[in-house]
């Protein structure tokens, strides 16, 4: 997925995971960011995983670890349908995956 100078999102379908991290493959320009909110299977946000409270991806990693202000542990929400929003600026995104 990639944005340009105007901010995009993307919104993917309700999804189910396994795992304690959501890690992503991720690039930016210098003035460029990325963020993650972990959203219920109807789109509403959840507390605490709010794109407010996410940290903002700047640069370039192949295996990131998103991260909110209260950290990076999404194991509270395993086995829940959720939709993950990704909004960028200048910014490429290659893949996400959880981890253990």
């Amino acid at each position: 997925v990639h944005a340009g100078a105007d901010a995009g999102e993307m919104v993917t379908l309700p999804l189910r995971f396994t795992g304690k991290e959501l890690t992503v493959n991720y690039s930016t320009s210098a003035g460029g960011s990325l963020g993650v909110e972990v959203q219920d299977a109807d789109g509403k946000p959840l507390p605490g995983f709010t794109l407010a409270e996410c940290r903002p991806l700047v640069g370039d990693s192949i295996e990131q670890v998103v991260a909110w202000e209260r950290g990076s542990d999404v194991s509270s929400l395993a086995g829940r349908p959720v939709r993950l929003r990704f909004v960028m600026q200048e910014a490429d995104l290659f893949s996400l995956q959880f981890r253990p």
